[in-house]
């Protein structure tokens, strides 16, 4: 009943802690329309309901006569490139663009340099992914972080934008977002020539599809952009034309939604990423000095490009006009546009605060509080008494005189100050809610430690426990105080911004010290002194280093990794095994793959058929996993490498992933039921088992049910973990292919380690150091705490159209191959272990301590997670951090939480449920009832 209590209370307090973390914010429903040009508390309501008949030309008159402010273009040429930075365009920090980027870009460079251009460097709000930013761009709201999840596939946008005002009047629309950039162009100079549109839409993908196959290096970076470059060149050369012979004014806007890494990736919020382009294109000359070191925010695009044409800002813009781009019109129409832009945040403004009312605030000169509704009431009232001001001296007012400067700066100092305030409530988080959350969530894990200690202190795993054992248990040995001192360490890591980037170094750091002080302990068991009471001298000598071979292995193989990505933020771009091998070609990393795939499948085959080299059974499914490696191998020989591949080739290659995807499945499910039932008894004489564990005693090779239960866990085990390791190889990028090699020789070697028995070391410090090693090998597969490194591409293979669920899933597997694959070799590790304990006095099988103690593993792996679940919430004392950066590591710990909690239940079921099975299919039924009776005690518990 307290493991009960416990999941309720965690759930309880996650559910808070969501509902803290992604707050409903009050917005304005509706779409914007007439009152846009009335300020705020005037009820045009009559006019309004006349207005809704009106035909779109008309209402476009209607509109712009009561802007005051003629439309500065006639149509509209949107050019999104995805994943441009804008410093290939513009340079960073005042300096010129890197000069590969400015001889790639003639054209667009020319354009900047004679006053065609004004170019913005559009700082983009994280998550650094398309769909947000372009919901941004379109209608000026800060897009939040769940929109990741909720914008897959997303049909409609019904928010208030700029794409339904400019339908609202009339516009006539062309889109081409072909993700092949050849089929975006092809009709471009058609539909140039024609004059029956006023917007067209293009968004290029293929700079985007660059970055993430080789970085912002890659060869084929320049020649990407000379193809952007020249299609900016045939547009303005047609907006020209057009603007001479038919007099239309056509604005081409050049935007990115997001920028990229050096190694290409985007997600996060680092200035690489945010850095995106905005850059107008007019026919003429802007009346402005065109620099490159512009700044503004990409959530301005929406209302500047709303006053340019003349239509209604949209509702929930928290944006500012970029007053550069105005500079062709008179004082007063620039005035007027500041005023318009105040209106509508003003009404934003009163929608957080209900009570909002500017008259009753005193705004002499000194008098004003400290209370943000004051604050903003006297900033918008002390411009627009200027305004009024200036307006009444019509006769005796100058251009550009200081009236107006100060006009335009007390406009700007509201603007920014409602802006950012606006923009910042994003990001607030109710902290009661937050702390509820975290209480709870800090008492159910306390509840599940508790039990955990409870149920290990008698756990006989490992093998009799001895007086002298029981004695030295209950001392506290250097490997456990290591461990615990970890776990609070990363704790108080996570207070630092730089420790949440750099996790991968404590990882790898702490998982190497821990086998180091169990090689230490081996070393120390096996001198001569410790060996001088021993029945076999040189059989301990020769376990002795195995053991120490196994630890050396893991050692190695967890260096290799550490080399092998160089991860985090600081020192991404230092060189490392997978950079070195991209620079080698492909060649090299074709034969590490298929020498990987080859190995896994030796590794994998030869383990579950030597202790059983006489089973047909389990011969006939080594045979059946052997196909399906072979399926996998012919997968990636056929069409991994295939670059040029035709449309037939990508359908045969989906179709044949699906296969293997289903395969794995069924067969995989088919091991996990069909072992128990026809598993035939085993003794220490038939089955190499035995081997795992030294000094079987003769109850244990006298008891068939017992050496059956081991067979059956031993066989179900590997066959998770081979096809948990088929998946890896054929989802992860070919450069991965060894990590998973040497991630499975690790836990292999690993579980050989502990399979001893060691009565010094209690179950839980090996459970504990199998999750350590599943979480280094989580940044050795180059996984980071951002978005950047997700590997989408993958999350598509085998996808023929678009799945939410299914790319999700496949997302899933690839980012936590490596904790999942420790949690999956948790079957093998049982089936390692001594059960001596488990036989009483009368050599009959003590199924009540069995249970227990199988409910005790199952719950251990969960709790060491629940150990980690406070340190996900450090933006709570990191009063600098990033918050979309504390994002990504609570969701990342939150969703391995969940499916480590869910499948270990699944897996406890499984290992108790399979026993019964196995009962029951040899005919054993007097104990299958009370064994039954056990399962559901120990569940109900």
């Amino acid at each position: 009943m307290f493991t009960v209590l416990a999941v309720l209370i965690q759930i309880t307090g996650l559910s808070l802690f969501i509902m803290g973390f992604f707050p409903v914010k009050p917005t304005l429903s509706g779409i914007s329309g007439l009152e846009s040009f009335y300020p705020p508390g005037s009820d045009p309501t009559d006019l309004s309901q006349n207005v809704s008949t009106l035909p779109p030309d008309k209402l476009k008159s209607f509109y712009q006569e009561l802007s005051g402010v003629p439309p500065v273009f006639d149509r509209l040429v949107l050019m999104v490139i995805d994943g441009l930075p804008a410093e290939f365009v513009l340079g960073r920090d005042g300096m010129h663009p890197r000069k590969e980027f400015v001889e790639a870009m003639p054209y667009t460079q020319s354009l900047l340099a004679k006053g065609l251009a004004i170019g913005y460097h559009a700082k983009a709000a994280p998550p650094t992914v398309t769909m947000p930013r372009l919901k941004a761009m379109v209608s000026g709201a800060i897009g939040g972080f769940l929109d990741v999840a909720f914008n897959f596939n997303t049909q409609a946008f019904l928010d208030d934008n700029l794409i339904g005002q400019f339908f609202r009047f009339g516009w006539k629309m062309v889109k081409d977002t072909i993700q092949v950039d050849y089929n975006v162009s092809r009709h471009l100079a058609d539909e140039l020539k024609s004059i029956d549109w006023d917007l067209l839409i293009l968004h290029y993908l293929g700079l985007d599809h660059v970055g993430h196959i080789g970085g912002r290096n890659s060869n084929l970076m320049t020649p990407k952009l000379m193809e952007m470059d020249e299609v900016i060149k045939i547009i303005h050369s047609s907006t020209i034309q057009t603007q001479e012979v038919k007099h239309r004014r056509t604005l081409l806007l050049v935007v990115s939604d997001h920028g990229m890494t050096e190694n290409g990736n985007h997600g996060g919020s680092s200035y690489e990423e945010t850095d995106s382009l905005a850059l107008f294109i007019s026919p003429g000359k802007f009346g402005y000095t065109s620099e490159t070191n512009n700044k503004a925010f990409q959530v301005d695009i929406a209302a500047t490009l709303a006053l340019l044409f003349g239509v209604p800002i949209p509702k929930n813009n928290v944006g500012t006009l970029m007053a550069e781009v105005f500079t062709s019109l008179t004082d007063e129409q620039q005035l007027r546009i500041l005023e318009l832009n105040s209106w509508q945040l003003l009404r934003l403004l009163q929608a957080q605060f209900p009570e909002l009312e500017c008259g009753r605030f005193s705004c002499e000169s000194g008098s004003v509080g400290h209370d943000d509704a004051e604050m903003f009431c006297c900033l918008y009232l002390d411009a627009a008494a200027l305004f009024e001001s200036w307006k009444s001296k019509s006769s005796s007012r100058s251009v550009g005189g200081d009236d107006y400067r100060s006009i335009v700066l007390a406009y700007q100092n509201f603007l920014r100050s409602a802006s950012k305030w606006l923009s910042g409530r994003a990001t607030d988080k109710p902290i009661g809610l937050l702390a509820c959350g975290i209480a709870a969530m800090l008492l159910s894990c306390s509840i599940l430690v508790g039990l955990l200690f409870v149920y290990g202190r008698d756990s006989p795993f490992g093998g009799i426990q001895h007086l002298s054992h029981i004695e030295n248990m209950k001392k506290w040995h250097l490997d456990e105080i290591f461990i615990l001192a970890v776990i609070f360490s990363l704790i108080l890591s996570m207070g630092s911004s730089s420790m949440v980037e750099e996790e991968q170094y404590i990882w790898h750091f702490m998982t190497a010290s821990l086998y180091l002080i169990f090689l230490r302990k081996t070393l120390q068991s096996s001198t001569p002194g410790r060996l001088l009471h021993a029945q076999n001298v040189n059989s301990k000598q020769k376990r002795s280093c195995c053991r120490i071979y196994s630890i050396v292995a893991v050692l190695i193989s967890g260096r290799i990794l550490r080399g092998w990505h160089q991860g985090g933020v600081n020192w991404a771009h230092l060189p490392d095994i997978s950079k070195l091998l991209v620079q080698a070609g492909s060649a090299p990393i074709k034969s590490l793959q298929l020498i990987s795939i080859l190995l896994v499948i030796s590794i994998s085959l030869i383990a579950i058929l030597w202790p059983f080299w006489k089973s047909r059974f389990v011969l006939l499914f080594t045979v059946i996993f052997l196909f399906l490696g072979c399926l996998v191998l012919q997968d990636i020989l056929n069409y991994q490498y295939s670059i040029f591949a035709s449309a037939s080739s990508d359908a045969i290659a989906t179709t044949m992933a699906q296969n293997i995807y289903a395969l794995l499945g069924i067969f995989t499910v088919g091991t996990l039921f069909a072992i128990p039932w026809f598993m035939p008894l085993k003794n220490s004489k038939t089955s190499r088992l035995c081997c795992f564990s030294s000094d079987i005693s003769p109850q244990i090779q006298s008891e068939p049910l017992l050496w059956g239960f081991r067979d059956s866990i031993h066989v179900i085990g590997w066959c998770c973990v081979f096809s948990w390791c088929l998946l890896q190889l054929l989802l992860q990028q070919p450069i991965n292919s060894m990590p998973v090699l040497l991630l499975l020789v690790q836990i292999l070697a690993s579980i050989w380690y502990f399979s001893d028995g060691d009565p010094h070391t209690r179950q839980w410090v090996e459970v504990a150091a199998l999750y350590y090693v599943g979480m280094a090998g989580h940044f050795g597969l180059g996984n980071t705490n951002t978005l950047a490194t997700i590997d989408v591409a993958g999350a598509f293979i085998g996808v023929s159209s678009h799945s939410t669920l299914m790319s999700g899933i496949l997302m899933f597997i690839i980012t936590y191959a490596s904790p999942m694959l420790a949690l999956l070799s948790m079957l093998i590790y049982v089936s390692s272990k001594d059960m001596r304990a488990f036989v009483d006095t009368q050599n009959e099988m003590n199924f009540r301590t069995f249970a227990k103690d199988v409910c005790w593993l199952s719950l251990s792996c969960p709790t060491w997670l629940e150990f980690h679940f406070p340190r996900c919430l450090h933006h709570c004392i990191a009063t600098n951090e990033e918050p979309f950066i504390c994002l990504e590591r609570l969701f990342s710990k939150v969703s391995i939480c969940l499916c480590y909690n869910g499948l270990h239940l699944y897996w406890h079921i499984v290992c108790g449920f399979s026993y019964n099975l196995y009962l029951h299919g040899i005919c054993y039924p007097e104990n299958v009832e009370g064994l039954l009776l056990e399962r559901l005690i120990c569940l109900q518990s």
